[in-house]
């Protein structure tokens, strides 16, 4: 197969082609959100214009269509995350609402007090809330996983954490902070020998790396849309058959039902029972959308030129005077977070906006890691398929600036 036209690809996000503060836009915010290429666009706009209609309960010929481009799209994804079947994937808001619904749908039936809810100490707030909200309605108990100095898990402690009290061990498959990339399939296996379910935070890694939930062996994985060229407020929930089977719903109203009488409800089988209300019809369609576009260019080929972009970042970033990188230097994601002993993350995020840079600065969801770090919170430059390395040498030559500006 030959190599992907970048040059080619990135003409596809009209977003791109702009201007701010009187620079080109570079935007390295892509953690936050990705942009979404003209592919998505359209086929959203032609929803809307064609098909709009509400799905499943409809015989008219626009509920049909739109009823099939919704069920195609989860289709799609199911095979876009090697699913077993279709029936697995659960359409969401995103990575967040779908770890919610595993902790208030499965954890509220199966948790109990005196279980333990094992996490890493690298989580999103959306892999920690809810498990912490969990615990306090039920008396478990959580247990985290420490984060190593090179910003690794210290693996090593994992015989010590994960004993058969352990109920849940959920954690991120990419750090949003650090850039980890964890071993995923390692920790699934050793929470299946003791017993527990594992949940996947994908958040990071969908839209950048191959996923494979049967490889992996996770119990559950979360992602969102918005992160991988889709529109906001969409995303899916991978889980498999026997779990979603035994979970009851997590949400009640019209479309989840079998039958309803003024008594009692009957509910349908997975995917439906955890689908009340109307969906979000056009965010499914734009979420198989860009998993067409994805699949087009090869998530391997998407993750190598992630990671020659932040490798190059590394080494450019590496020479600048009173300038920190956080994370491992190898087996990383697409994203550098670092701190500038001259400038405050949210002073420096902003002195990049005036060059039309778009960082992130704070603490991204991660206060208890920053807490742990001693960090106020970091910047952060995320990278992204439609990124080039002459943007990270922008980037480079205005953090250069920055440190004279702030010195």
């Amino acid at each position: 197969m030959s190599a992907p036209d970048w040059d080619a690809i990135r003409a596809d996000f009209p977003i791109l082609d702009q201007q701010v503060r009187g620079q080109p836009l570079i935007y390295f915010d892509n953690a936050a959100s990705s942009q979404k290429p003209r592919a998505v666009i359209d086929a959203i706009a032609r929803y809307y214009e064609r098909d709009n209609a509400n799905v499943h309960r409809g015989l008219h010929e626009l509920s049909s269509r739109a009823t099939d481009a919704y069920e195609n799209a989860r289709a799609k994804v199911a095979r876009y995350l090697g699913a077993a079947s279709a029936d697995e994937i659960i359409f969401t808001r995103g990575t967040t609402e779908g770890i919610n619904l595993v902790a208030q749908a499965w954890g509220a039936k199966f948790v109990r007090a005196g279980d333990v809810i094992l996490l890493t100490e690298m989580e999103h707030h959306s892999n920690l809330v809810p498990w912490q909200m969990l615990a306090e309605r039920t008396g478990a108990r959580l247990r985290f996983v420490p984060v190593a100095e090179d910003g690794t898990l210290a693996l090593e402690r994992l015989g010590e954490l994960l004993t058969p009290e352990v109920k849940v061990c959920a954690f991120t498959h990419i750090s949003n902070s650090l850039g980890t990339i964890n071993p995923v399939a390692e920790l699934c296996r050793a929470a299946r020998a003791v017993g527990a379910v594992s949940v996947v935070d994908a958040a990071q890694s969908a839209g950048h790396l191959p996923v494979d939930v049967r490889a992996l062996g996770c119990d559950f994985l979360a992602f969102s849309g918005h992160k991988m060229c889709a529109p906001t407020g969409s995303g899916a929930l991978y889980g498999r058959a026997e779990l979603l089977d035994a979970m009851p719903p997590w949400q009640g109203g019209g479309e989840m039902i079998v039958s309803v009488s003024y008594e009692r409800s009957t509910y349908k089988k997975a995917p439906g029972k955890f689908e009340a209300c109307t969906p979000n019809i056009a965010g499914a369609v734009g979420l198989g959308a860009a998993v067409d576009y994805l699949e087009g260019i090869g998530r391997a080929a998407i993750f190598e030129h992630d990671l020659a972009l932040t490798q190059h970042a590394l080494a450019r970033l590496g020479e600048l005077p009173g300038v920190r990188v956080l994370g491992p230097r190898e087996r990383r994601g697409g994203l550098v977070g670092f701190v500038m002993d001259a400038a405050h993350p949210h002073d420096l995020t902003t002195f990049a906006d005036q060059h039309g840079l778009a960082l992130r600065g704070g603490h991204h969801c991660n206060m208890p890691l920053m807490k742990k770090l001693r960090l106020p919170g970091t910047t952060r430059a995320s990278f992204y398929f439609y990124n080039t390395k002459a943007e990270v040498d922008r980037m480079a030559d205005i953090l250069a600036a920055a440190v004279r500006f702030f010195a």
